[in-house]
């Protein structure tokens, strides 16, 4: 059995807007094109990546530092794939 690959990465929301509806739904199409499991934490709350209604309750607004965090085979490639949708602002800059 192979060991167990978690990988985490600090981001803040660059986008005015925050973590709203249209962003979590990209996050969460990318979220699900990886076999490692996602959790989104944010100040004392944490989501499932993949579970819309989950990160929206994040409350995630400008600024706010999110903590990605992928379990599995391809957690590298996940949250790198995630980070950089995060990190473009969701293509609203």
């Amino acid at each position: 059995m192979g060991a167990r690959v978690v990988v985490e990465r600090e981001i803040a929301i660059p986008n005015k807007e925050g973590l709203h509806f249209r962003p979590i739904m990209q996050f969460v199409d990318i979220a699900q094109r990886f076999h490692a499991g996602v959790t989104v934490h944010c100040e004392d709350r944490r989501a499932d990546g993949r579970s819309p209604m989950e990160m929206l309750m994040l409350v995630a607004t400008h600024g706010t530092k999110v903590r990605v965090v992928a379990e599995g085979a391809d957690a590298q490639e996940c949250v790198a794939a995630l980070a950089g949708l995060v990190e473009s602002g969701f293509g609203e800059l």
